[in-house]
């Protein structure tokens, strides 16, 4: 963890931090995209038992969360220094957008 960056002690203190690093709507709308094809292609592969089609998981749901990161946020995705509270975030956040918690 670099210098100046906080610990977050549990994720309820981590989320708004989280939220923080997706102010802009755009930047939502493509990690909620990357997390909706993520969904569709775990579906697709209990489906059809097409066990190869994992791989596109990190592809997509990582792929699309950083391309809005670096060209549409310009920061650091906090994938790289919180692991699994972005991960959580991620899930959290993609259901908040689907009550209408949070605006796309």
């Amino acid at each position: 963890m670099g210098e100046g960056e906080k610990k977050f002690k549990s994720f309820s203190e981590f989320y708004p931090y989280y939220l923080s690093e997706h102010g802009n709507p755009v930047n939502r709308r493509l990690h909620f995209f990357g997390s909706l094809l993520t969904i569709i292609v775990v579906l697709f592969v209990i489906i059809t038992q097409t066990w190869i089609a994992l791989i596109l998981v990190p592809i997509l749901g990582y792929g699309f969360a950083w391309i809005g990161h670096y060209f549409v946020e310009k920061n650091k995705p906090a994938t790289f220094t919180y692991p699994l509270y972005s991960l959580m975030g991620d899930w959290v956040m993609f259901k908040d957008i689907l009550t209408g918690k949070i605006k796309l």
